[in-house]
């Protein structure tokens, strides 16, 4: 079994680089207040420079990951990696919004989406069979989840014994340890075993066809949801705790329980979607959330309600992954998922953007997050049901190997 063994080798550097670069990236709202200060650019500022790295991090994956389905991903991985530790080494000398939003929010987010999901899973699922690849997703996805649940409380740690600017400099170095196992895909470009896609369609041509089909613009009006929910709470979820009287181990802590409960998440969204309608699978998850903020406006604001909603938030957190890049392969192939799921991450991006921005607006105008989470809460519905009328044939499992 070499091959497989080569494969799952693949997907575990896949779980590791995405567990830096999404810790790192899941992490950052914790420097939000120490930005402010040290800069005085205001709440809304720090927050719009967050806000940009959102939508720059969408936007990078299907620039990236054309890239990558032309080239193959060890180059795309390794810029991705010097622009990521860059731009956190830069960061603190950025006094002005310009060069904060061009260094935080641009290079930084599209260094981290140069080593990113749509570019990950589209190189595991060009080697693995059909039946194996939404667990693969899913195994990769944890590891990003991972990743947050190592940098969130790492992150604060930092910042609370050496100050946010040696802990920037540390996510660098941190940020630079991805080009050594980025290596791992190496003499790996070009066509592959399970590769396939429609015979004799340019990745042009793939594009307009996905275009062309309601089912595809459903998961990227979901992955929209689901950007603007998660960019709100890793931006502003510190901000929330600090309204409430809470210290910020809290939130850190908390962001650390999402990434752990996630790792569960993200297995079982790819252990489920092996055997499950991923569309429904997806249902489920958006529709807990929204019943997950409404538990959270209803009870008291404390450290366990905060440690509570976080592990329920975290089972569905990024594991929307597995099933949605599970349905892009499965709607028109693999060939050219790194683009068409990198299409589908810039909706949820350009979601991220409005969740970041507009917590820092609110919070400006009224004091409070509150409409932000009836928002959010009705985004989580309506992600819900969009997903309902996506076109899915019922899975076909495996046959056993004879004997088994």
């Amino acid at each position: 079994m070499p091959n497989a063994r080569a494969s799952w080798s693949l997907v575990i550097a896949g779980a590791a680089i995405l567990a830096v670069t999404m810790g790192i990236r899941q992490s950052l709202g914790l420097f939000v207040s120490p930005l402010n200060t040290a800069t005085g650019l205001g709440i809304v500022t720090v927050s719009f420079t967050l806000a940009v790295g959102q939508f720059v991090w969408g936007a990078a994956q299907p620039v990236f990951g054309a890239i990558a389905d032309r080239v193959g991903p060890v180059r795309v991985m390794m810029a991705g990696g010097l622009l990521l530790a860059a731009g956190l080494a830069v960061t603190p000398f950025m006094g002005s919004t310009l060069g904060l939003v061009f260094f935080l929010g641009v290079v930084t987010a599209a260094g981290a989406g140069a080593g990113s999901v749509s570019i990950l899973l589209g190189a595991a699922a060009h080697r693995l069979p059909p039946e194996r690849r939404a667990f693969a997703s899913g195994f990769i996805n944890a590891g990003g989840s991972f990743g947050q649940f190592v940098f969130a409380p790492l992150s604060q740690a930092l910042i609370a014994a050496f100050g946010w600017v040696a802990a920037l400099w540390a996510l660098a170095v941190a940020a630079l340890g991805t080009l050594p196992i980025s290596l791992a895909f190496r003499e790996r470009s070009g066509p592959a075993p399970h590769e396939h896609a429609a015979p004799g369609l340019s990745l042009s041509g793939q594009i307009a066809e996905a275009f062309r089909d309601p089912s595809y613009w459903c998961l990227h009006a979901g992955f929209f949801t689901c950007g603007f929910h998660i960019a709100f709470l890793v931006t502003h979820l510190p901000g929330e705790v600090s309204l409430c009287g809470l210290p910020p181990s809290v939130s850190a802590a908390s962001l650390a329980i999402i990434g752990l409960a996630n790792i569960a998440g993200s297995l079982g969204a790819g252990w489920l979607a092996q055997t499950r309608r991923m569309k429904w699978i997806l249902f489920w998850m958006y529709g807990t959330r929204a019943l997950a903020i409404a538990a959270y406006l209803l009870l008291p604001r404390t450290d366990t309600t905060f440690y509570a909603f976080a592990a329920v938030l975290g089972l569905t957190w990024l594991a929307t992954v597995p099933p949605t890049a599970g349905l892009v392969g499965k709607l028109f192939g693999t060939r050219y998922l790194a683009t068409l799921f990198g299409l589908t991450l810039l909706s949820h991006q350009v979601g991220g953007f409005f969740g970041a921005w507009l917590g820092g607006l609110a919070l400006q105008h009224t004091g409070s997050y509150g409409w932000m989470w009836y928002a959010d809460m009705a985004l989580a519905a309506a992600a819900a049901l969009v997903n309902v009328p996506i076109r899915e044939a019922v899975p076909v499992r495996a046959p056993k190997p004879a004997g088994a």
